[in-house]
């Protein structure tokens, strides 16, 4: 049985939605379970959301839907990348799915199908430039929509490209053009805001948001750490002492020999590795061991890593913690050169999930 453990904590992922509803009490709740919910496992997070009342899930493609709806989830849920053929289209509207369209030819599709849909968003490329008509198109494609009848509700929704920078100005940019797609294109509903756009600019408006990442506890913001954000982990992970071996100065440890010590001391070996999703590039990452940090020693093995202890007492069987309440996901990240996002979707199903 591996050594790598993923430990998913649904009081914090309640605290997070909570957060959620602090910064925009009024707006109606969109929550992203994509990717096997960003690795948290889908089945378990959408029935701690579906239950904690938000008012739909965010997915992928169809047959993420399709699982949820396998499992007994009623919640309403959007498929983010709408249609990949036309034959899904009665699919979509047996169970009851909303969708979002984003070029002509999900657009035609739609419109020759004869059946009946209570939601279609339009996707609105305000400057992203990765789906969605742009702002000029947009009110041919509604009147087209509303031509067609058997759609109860229409929505505009944007996705921002710059967000996580509240430094960067393309935000006010997009939003201009998205205000103005508002203004001039009559629907029922609209949604622009991500996790980075919920945090740094709440209010009170009553447009649809999309949580993602803030729901698992890990900052979508540059520069904010999440306890600085009043987000909570949701994601633990940890794996165990296997081996400790000692080391002399000048030794090496590990594939490469990149790694030297500098003295005497002792190495733990922990049984994970990048055969379970932890980053082969996070060697000046931290983890966590009998409530200290230590560092890694030498390159990430498919299996196992090492960490220098000095002299400090450490035993086989001793928990580590790669990340989680002691070491931020963020942290790992950006010793990794990538995002948390990367990190919580790469966890293979080596690592053992068990739901607290």
């Amino acid at each position: 049985m591996s050594e790598s453990r993923v430990t998913i904590d649904g009081a914090a992922l309640r605290h997070n939605l909570q957060r959620v509803r602090q910064c925009r009490p009024a707006a109606p709740i969109l929550a992203m379970v994509k990717a096997d919910a960003y690795g948290h496992g889908a089945l378990a997070i959408a029935g701690i959301l579906a239950a904690a009342g938000v008012d739909a899930l965010g997915v992928a493609h169809l047959d993420e839907a399709l699982a949820l709806r396998a499992a007994g989830i009623s919640t309403p849920i959007t498929l983010l990348e709408g249609l990949v053929g036309h034959e899904e289209l009665d699919q979509v509207a047996r169970q009851h799915l909303h969708l979002i369209v984003h070029h002509r030819q999900q657009l035609q599709a739609l419109l020759q199908w004869s059946g009946a849909l209570q939601r279609v968003w339009i996707k609105v490329n305000t400057g992203m430039n990765r789906l969605g008509f742009r702002p000029q198109e947009v009110a041919a494609v509604a009147a087209a929509l509303r031509q067609r009848g058997g759609i109860a509700e229409i929505g505009l929704l944007t996705h921002l490209a710059c967000a996580d920078d509240e430094a960067d100005a393309q935000t006010d940019v997009h939003l201009q053009r998205f205000a103005d797609c508002r203004r001039a294109v009559a629907v029922e509903h609209h949604s622009c805001a991500n996790s980075a756009l919920i945090l740094s600019r709440p209010g009170a408006g009553d447009d649809w948001v999309r949580p993602g990442l803030m729901l698992y506890g890990a900052s979508p913001l540059l520069g904010r750490r999440a306890d600085e954000l009043d987000l909570r982990p949701v994601m633990r992970l940890t794996s165990r002492v296997i081996a400790v071996q000692s080391v002399r100065a000048g030794e090496t440890v590990g594939y490469g020999a990149t790694w030297r010590a500098q003295h005497d001391g002792r190495i733990a070996i922990v049984g994970i590795g990048y055969g379970d999703g932890y980053p082969r590039t996070a060697t000046a990452a931290p983890v966590a061991l009998r409530g200290r940090r230590y560092a890694l020693a030498g390159r990430v093995s498919m299996d196992m890593l090492a960490i220098t202890v000095g002299m400090d007492e450490v035993a086989v069987g001793d928990e580590v913690e790669l990340w989680g309440g002691q070491v931020a996901i963020d942290t790992v990240a950006a010793c990794a050169g990538t995002l948390s996002y990367e990190l919580l979707c790469r966890l293979t199903q080596r690592a053992q999930r068990h739901y607290e």
